[in-house]
């Protein structure tokens, strides 16, 4: 058997594994805990999506949360019925033909991921053109432009109402699904001739255009792609959450996305992973301390947000003793797995 197959009987192995964990909890779960599975799940595809861009690539994109506001208010205005419709845009009635529109779930995804991708392709010349801070300051700018237009476009985003009583389609079949097929196609991507020639670019860009690599063709598609997945992520949440508004989508969301590939390791698809798990896990983990705690005699009250004290704590800790992150830019195979069990039992 050659290492090939070995690798693809393990992954469908790995795969038939984690549906079978979802099917158990889907069934004998509770719904907080299905809610946070779903929450991992959705994590993970933003940020192998976003890591693409930022971690292979080099670039300092800080426009995601844009992304993401289109492809949740494309999904939801495409899955909301014409009465939901009707009942929701009390300001101002909704544009044709959105307002007599309604398609299924999945139909709305690949929806999402589309018009995403092509206002990426369209904001993506001027974006392209500019390295390092100006980069980040033109996508910043773009997020920022995003989210006030959904403010003021209330025939079409209903302004700061938002969209509410959202049907929740989102559950761990559908969030894993995405987020596996994310993984994968980012990680051939990445291991494709243009995943080298984007990290060819990342290291010198003036050395890898004079080896005949085109910058900007291989950076506008990392951008195109990210883009994608980030609007088909931004449907999922929406449905998940059931209730969308400009509020929901600012920096903040970047700065939670760029903390996870940081911590995870920039650069790694494995670090995203793992560093989106850390984080949609560990942050309700952590609010077991703000509630109170009785350690025998000792009674500790409760401290409303000491969670996010203790996360802080915890990323500091990680940057200073880490400092490329959790795996850094090394990425899981099965060839490291099995030396590493063979090498224990010789031991």
């Amino acid at each position: 058997m050659t290492k090939k197959t070995r690798n693809l009987i393990l992954n469908c192995v790995s795969i038939l594994i984690i549906y079978t964990v979802l099917w158990f909890f889907q069934k004998y779960g509770t719904e907080y805990q299905i809610r946070i599975l779903n929450n991992i799940a959705v994590f993970i595809t933003l940020a192998v999506s976003y890591n693409l861009v930022n971690g292979i690539c080099g670039l300092l994109h800080l426009g995601p949360n844009a992304f993401i506001t289109i492809g949740a208010y494309t999904s939801a205005l495409l899955t909301m019925s014409p009465a939901e419709k009707q009942l929701s845009f009390i300001i101002e009635p909704l544009i044709w033909p959105l307002n007599s529109i309604q398609v299924p779930f999945v139909v709305s995804l690949v929806a999402a991921g589309l018009v995403t991708t092509f206002f990426a392709f369209l904001i993506s010349f001027p974006v392209l053109r500019v390295r390092g801070d100006y980069l980040a300051i033109v996508t910043l700018g773009f997020g920022e432009v995003v989210r006030v237009l959904c403010n003021a476009l209330q025939n079409v985003t209903n302004g700061p109402l938002g969209l509410k009583g959202l049907t929740p389609y989102t559950n761990v079949w559908w969030s894993w699904s995405i987020a596996i097929i994310t993984i994968i196609a980012v990680q051939r991507l990445i291991n494709s001739s243009w995943g080298l020639a984007m990290k060819a670019i990342r290291e010198d860009e003036i050395a890898a255009k004079a080896m005949g690599i085109d910058p900007f063709r291989h950076l506008m598609l990392a951008f195109l792609v990210s883009a994608f997945f980030s609007g088909v992520a931004g449907g999922l949440l929406a449905h998940l959450i059931t209730t969308i508004s400009p509020t929901l989508f600012t920096f903040f969301l970047t700065f939670n996305l760029l903390i996870i590939i940081v911590v995870g390791g920039l650069g790694s698809t494995t670090g995203a992973v793992i560093g989106a798990t850390l984080f949609a896990w560990g942050g309700e983990a952590l609010r077991v301390v703000e509630s109170p705690i009785d350690i025998g005699p000792v009674h500790i009250p409760g401290i409303p947000g000491m969670r996010m004290v203790i996360f802080s704590i915890i990323l500091m800790l990680v940057i200073i003793f880490a400092r490329r992150g959790i795996t850094g830019r090394n990425e899981f195979s099965w060839d490291w797995l099995i030396e590493k069990l063979f090498r224990s039992q010789r031991a």
